[in-house]
């Protein structure tokens, strides 16, 4: 059973001292909640002592289910509101959007936030990023504390402000760097790490099986293994023979994940047996399709899929909405709601109209009416 933390932040304290008055930022003081009481950070962990953490391993983890399905981590996707919204549609095991261990560090807001979670999410992961020993050592520290399942580690962002920086993916041009951080990381922390990265830099350099091998050698006790090179983005076809080159591998003996263009319940469980991976993880093609979940597993139990109905769909969406309102506010959730209109009503004629009118929405109940009114319409189509 895990101690769970949520980080609330207070009141601003003061005012950072600035010689330049436009920089001056406000400080705010950060509390755990615990069974409904608030302490300061600081009186805590005196008090997280006397309770009793029980550690799964990452293998213990995934063993709970048949075929381990999990929802990738994305920045600005997989928030809490989405990662409960894919819970309830079959995912089993969530990752937390990356956070930037130097921002973490700092106590940047935004980043503490990233912590929450909500304890109908477990087996939960938190995954964190950076390049520099130290912030990543605390920031895996910070996460801790939070009492997720596991530790992940990114090394596969192939964005290039994380890259330039040295940190995603940068660091498969230097694996002794990678080996060297990630078992610093897993010598600071008890709960389990695991590391998220991809095949290679480019098509010349595509190290995987080495990287898995020497994951494994300090301590790492999972991997997943996006089938691109950071050279590919999200371009091109995933390349998952060389992830089935990895699980050939007779010294391996940790859990590889594979993840890349897994876009039906069909691929995902013929992937699976073709390349014998131990668990699948599905990103892109859940953004706005959360039914994916649930999808493969009926294909597990040899039930064909149903395409969820219009009206299906818009109850998703603006359940997706509303809770999203109450996790942030209403003005954040109709911005970032945008993103995902379209894989709610992908394939849905005449949406693009109606896609205009929620883009232009200054509320979540014009939102409900124009899509209500939709259904309507179409429903009279239909007679």
């Amino acid at each position: 059973m895990f101690i769970r933390l949520n980080f609330q932040k207070t009141d601003v304290n003061c005012v950072s001292t600035c010689k330049d008055r436009k920089k001056r930022v406000p400080i705010y003081h950060y509390y755990c909640v615990y069974d409904k009481k608030m302490m300061s950070v600081k009186n805590f962990f005196p008090y997280l002592c006397t309770q009793i953490i029980k550690m799964q391993t990452f293998r213990q983890i995934i063993d709970q289910f048949p075929i381990p399905l999990f929802l990738a981590p994305m920045e600005s996707v997989t928030d809490l509101t989405f990662r409960m919204i894919c819970k309830k549609m079959g995912a089993d095991i969530l990752v937390s959007e990356f956070i930037s261990s130097d921002a973490l560090v700092r106590n940047v807001s935004q980043s503490v936030d990233k912590l929450n979670f909500s304890e109908e999410e477990h087996p939960i992961g938190i995954q964190i990023f950076g390049h520099n020993e130290s912030s990543l050592i605390e920031a895996a520290q910070i996460a801790e504390s939070a009492a997720p399942d596991f530790i992940d580690i990114n090394w596969g962002c192939p964005v290039k402000k994380v890259v330039s920086k040295g940190a995603g993916s940068a660091i498969l041009k230097d694996i002794p760097k990678m080996v060297y951080l990630t078992e610093e990381v897993v010598k600071h922390v008890k709960l389990p790490v695991t590391v998220k990265t991809r095949l290679g830099w480019d098509y010349t350099n595509k190290p995987i099986v080495e990287v898995v091998e020497r994951m494994q050698d300090i301590g790492v006790q999972g991997i997943t293994i996006h089938g691109r090179t950071r050279s590919q983005f999200y371009s091109g076809t995933a390349d998952w023979s060389l992830i089935g080159e990895v699980m050939q591998n007779p010294r391996l003996q940790i859990p590889v994940i594979g993840n890349g263009d897994i876009d039906s319940g069909q691929k995902a469980i013929e992937y699976k047996q073709r390349y014998g991976v131990d668990g699948i993880m599905i990103g892109r093609a859940a953004i706005g399709n959360p039914w994916i979940f649930n999808h493969v597993k009926k294909y597990i139990g040899g039930i064909p899929p149903q395409i969820p109905t219009l009206a299906e769909r818009i109850e998703l969406c603006l359940e997706h909405l509303r809770n999203m309102a109450q996790n942030k506010n209403e003005k954040i959730a109709l911005l970032e709601m945008r993103r995902h209109y379209a894989g709610y009503f992908k394939a849905i004629p005449f949406f693009k109209p109606i896609k205009l009118q929620l883009m232009a929405a200054e509320d979540i109940a014009t939102c409900e009416a124009i899509l209500k009114n939709w259904e309507s319409q179409t429903k009279k189509e239909q007679i």
